[in-house]
């Protein structure tokens, strides 16, 4: 078992950087999730960490050993691939038990090993067939159990679940959390799914473009964002976002987006009060934004009324497109909530959870105030 650094790690493809001065460190038995969008450096990231991928700039180290020229077999790490990449003539047994068999382990020890895994993943009964046998759920956990059994320091995963139905997914994530659990090792994973990511992480590192936004524990990521990418990222529906103008009101700031304004609690003004007089992004999650008949308690309200476009029942909730003075936006509503396309409707705006960002860097006001305080 071991933790991972990524020192200033940077990757070139030509005179393209897809990963930029990446630095990280992964505590050992920490679950660390990579995500972002497509093409944002995670699965090189990864790649580069498993050995599959040179490193232009930097250094990668698996627990105190810098591995830059360290062969992939000599790395201790094992990989679950997206493709799952199991040998097609091959039975299950022998798929989960090939890498050792390339290190010549002992039979009995290969024997003891994967019937020991198969038996964790619920896969025992399913040794003798081959993967076309398998249902997609099936060979992803074989796929799993391959890695398991090399009884590596650090487990890389790269998206896994992509190729599950929503069903199988959902039982998959539950089975890798309660697996790294068991297993107690280092978990390095890469999805795209902000789900995946917020319900499985310890930490979550974000990457755009092949830059490190922002790397916290999901309910930092959700709560404290570090800028406009990382607010809009995070969270389904997306951030609400909004151009305005910071103003003084007495004593008091209000935000004004040219439809609407909206009063900053007086719990935030300390944060906000630099960025009196300037253009700035107001933020605020769909689900702080509230049908006026049924509000939760202890919310900071702000009250208007708009135009319902579309409505969206989910069952457990509503989702609602709205509309104010040219302002489109997305509440994310109780579910008694009598929202009707075409009628106006009143909502509520929990002001307690509002964000606001800088509009020329898109760094978050409050972010930069806590960072100082910290520092």
């Amino acid at each position: 078992m071991a933790g991972v650094t990524f020192n200033h790690v940077s990757k070139d493809f030509g005179d393209q950087r897809v990963v930029s001065d990446l630095n990280i460190e992964v505590e050992d038995k920490e679950f660390l999730v990579f995500v972002g969008p497509s093409g944002c450096g995670k699965s090189t990231s990864l790649r580069m960490l498993a050995g599959l991928e040179e490193i232009t700039e930097g250094e990668i180290l698996i627990g105190d050993r810098v591995v830059n020229n360290v062969a992939p077999k000599d790395r201790d790490v094992a990989m679950v691939f997206q493709s799952y990449a199991l040998y097609p003539h091959m039975t299950v047994y022998d798929n989960m038990a090939f890498g050792l068999k390339l290190r010549k382990t002992p039979k009995k020890i290969i024997d003891e090993r994967v019937n020991e895994a198969a038996g964790e993943l619920g896969i025992g009964h399913l040794l003798d067939r081959r993967p076309r046998q398998l249902s997609g759920g099936q060979r992803q956990r074989v796929a799993v159990g391959r890695a398991i059994v090399r009884e590596p320091a650090v487990f890389l995963m790269d998206e896994p679940l992509s190729n599950l139905d929503a069903k199988l997914r959902v039982e998959a994530r539950s089975f890798i959390s309660r697996l790294h659990q068991r297993l107690q090792t280092t978990f390095i994973y890469v999805t795209h799914d902000q789900v995946e990511a917020m319900t499985m992480g310890t930490r979550i590192c974000v990457l755009n473009e092949g830059e490190l936004q922002q790397i916290d524990s999901p309910f930092n990521l959700y709560h404290n964002p570090h800028n406009v990418f990382v607010a809009g990222f995070i969270g389904s529906p997306s951030m609400n976002f909004f151009d305005a103008v910071l103003k003084q009101e007495g004593e008091g700031l209000v935000v004004d987006t040219g439809a609407f304004e909206l009063h900053v609690p007086a719990s935030k003004t300390d944060s906000f009060r630099s960025h009196v007089g300037m253009e700035v992004i107001c933020g605020i999650r769909p689900e702080d934004i509230h049908d006026s008949n049924y509000l939760p308690q202890g919310i900071i309200p702000e009250n208007m009324e708009t135009n319902v476009e579309v409505v969206e029942q989910m069952g457990n909730e509503v989702i609602i497109y709205l509309e104010t003075g040219g302002k489109n936006f997305i509440a994310r509503t109780d579910p008694r909530t009598g929202a009707t396309v075409g009628q106006g409707m009143g909502v509520t705006f929990n002001l307690d959870n509002m964000h606001i960002f800088d509009s020329n860097t898109e760094e978050s006001l409050a972010y930069d105030a806590k960072r100082k305080e910290t520092a």
